[in-house]
């Protein structure tokens, strides 16, 4: 990954943001270069933070200054602490009620955001609550009326609890919208907007997401008041420890196609998360790899919170070692140990691939993702060649020798 780089307006002025430039361009080595306060720096370390990312080295003090940021940087760059350890500075935990608000697309990041500010903030005193649907309003209630400093929600549950009153954000002072491009494609522009209007004008907005389509234009437009822009590079395209290797498989051969590669796997203790385009050809292949006695399980919209908690936990301790799954419900699943991502069904663009095999190789361990191509998409495939650098090597299957 190459480094941030961070676009400021020229016309920028005053001390504060002349001032998180300036910082900001001398990219600091560790996290002590970055000012925090010593409540924050101890939870930092023992969360087994070492170095600052990219994304945190040029977000955090350009958020600590105060500063409105749009950071365009993929899952698994850091951008859940670049975002989160200026929040917990921000907030004050002596005084009661919410001060900052995450909005994200999915109950599975929000639990994953909420974890991880609560982690890294726990030597401060914050509070921090995960508001999301398929779960009881009554403990989110109690939760929120206990006190909670900052909330991390689902759009859709968030209304839900404004329109109710059982959460006030007119305290706020600090408001991350995060996976944006991902909660505008799934059309909720209109709650996002919705929510903005119990939000007090007053505060500080930053925005991440992997890709800035017009529509996330739109947003930054209307709601961020003269942003420094953040541009890190997906590190997917990139990343010399990911091998990506693609074969030529048209659809009636896939399934023999998959089992031929899990026989040549030669990890002791593979985890392989594998994309499929519908919630329906999930289910179709994970009763017919089930039948077959292989340990898989699925994942997509239709399966409760707790059906999904449960299969990840099981994922994560092993016990399944193939995950099917959507590419909505893979936003939420964080679990280094991922040896393959196998694209079943390809990706439908070059930011989708790259979202893909970026959840193997993570946090310095070497990773495989393999993708089975339709000779229809072999025009996305040289597209993905250029984007890479041609870092895909095409291989063909031994059933094909």
């Amino acid at each position: 990954m190459r480094s941030a780089q961070v676009l400021l307006p020229a016309e920028v002025a005053g001390a504060p943001a002349a001032e998180a430039f300036e910082r900001v361009t001398r990219e600091p080595a560790t996290f002590a270069d970055l000012g925090l306060s010593p409540a924050i720096a101890r939870g930092v370390a023992e969360a087994g933070y070492l170095l600052p990312t990219p994304i945190q080295q040029q977000a955090i003090p350009l958020l600590l200054a105060g500063r409105d940021v749009v950071g365009r940087a993929q899952t698994g760059t850091g951008k859940t602490a670049a975002f989160g350890i200026p929040m917990l500075e921000r907030v004050d935990p002596d005084r009661h009620g919410v001060q900052g608000l995450v909005l994200v697309p999915t109950r599975e990041l929000a639990a994953q955001v909420t974890a991880e500010i609560a982690r890294l903030g726990r030597h401060r005193g914050v509070s921090v609550t995960a508001v999301y649907g398929g779960v009881p309003l009554a403990g989110q209630v109690a939760a929120l009326r206990a006190g909670a400093h900052i909330v991390v929600g689902t759009t859709g549950r968030l209304l839900d609890h404004l329109r109710r009153g059982t959460l006030l954000l007119n305290g706020v002072r600090v408001l991350v919208l995060d996976e944006c491009d991902e909660m505008l494609d799934m059309g909720f522009y209109e709650d996002i907007v919705a929510i903005m209007r119990y939000l007090p004008r007053q505060r500080q907005t930053s925005l991440f997401s992997a890709t800035i389509p017009a529509f996330v234009h739109k947003l930054v437009d209307r709601y961020l008041t003269d942003p420094a822009w953040i541009d890190v590079e997906p590190a997917a395209a990139t990343v010399p420890q990911i091998r990506q290797v693609a074969y030529e498989v048209p659809e009636q051969d896939k399934v023999l196609a998959l089992l031929t590669l899990l026989n040549e796997i030669e990890d002791e203790a593979p985890l392989i998360l594998l994309f499929r385009r519908r919630q329906d050809l999930v289910d179709r292949l994970t009763l017919t790899l089930r039948r077959l006695g292989l340990p898989v399980a699925g994942l997509h919209g239709r399966y409760t919170q707790a059906e999904r908690e449960s299969t990840v936990a099981a994922f994560r301790r092993g016990e399944i070692r193939l995950l099917i799954v959507t590419n909505l419900l893979a936003r939420g699943i964080d679990v280094p140990g991922i040896t393959h991502v196998i694209n079943y069904d390809m990706a439908d663009s070059e930011e989708e691939y790259l979202h893909r095999i970026g959840r193997t190789g993570r946090m310095g361990r070497e990773g495989v993702a393999i993708s089975f191509v339709d000779p229809w998409e072999l025009p996305l495939l040289d597209a993905l060649q250029r984007r890479t650098g041609n870092a895909i090597e095409i291989a063909t299957l031994p059933i094909y020798a």
